[in-house]
């Protein structure tokens, strides 16, 4: 298999590169490149901005809004905007939600969700984790009991994530308690944050941050016309969803970028009369993780090569691999640079929104990292954990 890309692709990616760097705010930019948020507004800024290039949802069709760009383009320019950086679209609408919409909706649905999900217009969060169900996330317990043209939904959902900024929240509900498989009785429902009965509480993560939440429903009233799909088919509609949110996990563009920067800070930090980048030791660390990086890029290029080849709404079940390696190497670049700036990780606040925002003791650039590696642990647990992804690949790709 020839990996490498055509000269029609590279002039591609140097289009997508050169539109990024002109068009991304400075503000925005440098947010990223220092390991800090951008905030609910920087990303919405950014995300209008492609979609009036008609970028925003690239890997939509055509007729909602996409580009028409195939598997190589669409990867080419994941890969810049993580490179760049630039922020990544809001996943839970344009990665998740969006593609169950416009694969399983309703027309009406389409009309009325799809346009205001490219511009950012709604602000989606995903309700799939409970107290009870996480990585066996058919056990969940939600209840939507159907009363004429409503369903009155009452139960609790947790770790869900930026919950706060949300207008609106996909949620997988039982609708069914005696389905002879606790998988067939689930439904999919669309349901509006400002309804009553809502109840968002943050949940302050070891980091200081506030990105995730439990949402409470106590006989939340939401219309059937925002059911996706049929009653109790929700749990086919979810493994659609957790195939796309898992293509696009491994941010190979992404961990580029954050050795580019761990080499940038290892430069600036002085150990043993020089720098930390003089320790050949330490080189050498750097360079065993730019090897694997390097081999989960070819294997991506090879998934995404095979992704012309097979039928749609079908993710290949190799995105699993991706998943589990690309989330070890985001993990491992944050521990190297926590090794490289040494005990000036240490000095922060975690009883503050944003645990970097009290001076740093050492360099500005310190202040970010520590919290970054602690918030980086969860990397191997959501879009389903490692342990599960070793379950598919086992099941689907080794047929065990």
């Amino acid at each position: 298999m020839d990996l490498a890309l055509s000269g029609e692709q590279r002039r591609f990616r140097t289009e997508v590169r050169e539109f990024i760097r002109a068009n991304v705010p400075d503000d925005v930019s440098a947010a990223l490149r220092d390991g800090r948020s951008v905030g609910k507004d920087g990303l919405v800024r950014w995300t209008r901005i492609l979609n009036a290039k008609g970028w925003s949802v690239p890997h939509w069709p055509v007729e909602h809004g996409g580009t028409g760009w195939g598997p190589i383009e669409q990867y080419i320019f994941q890969d810049e905007l993580q490179l760049a950086p630039a922020p990544q679209m809001l996943p839970f609408g344009h990665q998740m939600v969006g593609p169950v919409i416009y694969t399983f909706g309703t027309e009406e649905q389409k009309r009325r969700f799809l346009p205001r999900i490219a511009n950012l217009d709604d602000w989606w969060c995903q309700g799939f984790s409970e107290p009870g169900a996480g990585s066996d996330l058919a056990s969940l317990s939600t209840r939507a009991v159907r009363a004429g043209d409503h369903y009155i939904v009452n139960g609790q959902k947790t770790w869900t994530t930026l919950a706060q900024h949300a207008d609106w929240i996909f949620c997988l509900v039982r609708t069914d308690p005696n389905a002879p498989k606790k998988q067939m009785g689930i439904s999919f429902l669309l349901i509006d944050m400002k309804t009553p009965g809502i109840t968002v509480r943050p949940i302050r993560t070891i980091e200081g941050g506030h990105e995730v939440n439990e949402v409470f429903f106590d006989d939340v009233k939401v219309p059937v016309e925002n059911r996706v799909g049929a009653e109790n088919k929700g749990w086919d509609y979810a493994k659609f969803l957790l195939g796309n949110e898992r293509s696009g996990i491994a941010r190979i563009g992404a961990t580029k970028e954050r050795v580019r920067r761990l080499k940038e800070i290892a430069r600036a930090e002085p150990a043993g009369g020089g720098a930390v980048w003089d320790n050949p030791r330490f080189r050498e660390k750097v360079a065993a993780l730019e090897v694997e990086l390097k081999a989960l890029e070819i294997t991506q290029l090879r998934v995404v090569s095979g992704e012309t080849k097979r039928t749609h709404g079908t993710p290949d079940p190799a995105s699993s691999i991706l998943k589990i390696k690309g989330s070890e190497l985001q993990q491992a670049v944050t521990e190297l640079t926590m090794e490289a700036i040494g005990p000036y990780a240490l000095p922060f606040e975690p009883e503050h929104d944003e645990g970097w925002n009290e001076p740093p003791v050492g360099p500005d650039y310190a202040a970010p990292v520590a919290p970054g590696y602690f918030n980086t642990r969860k990397v191997s647990i959501y879009g389903g954990s490692n342990e599960i992804q070793k379950n598919i690949i086992a099941k689907a790709i080794l047929g065990l």
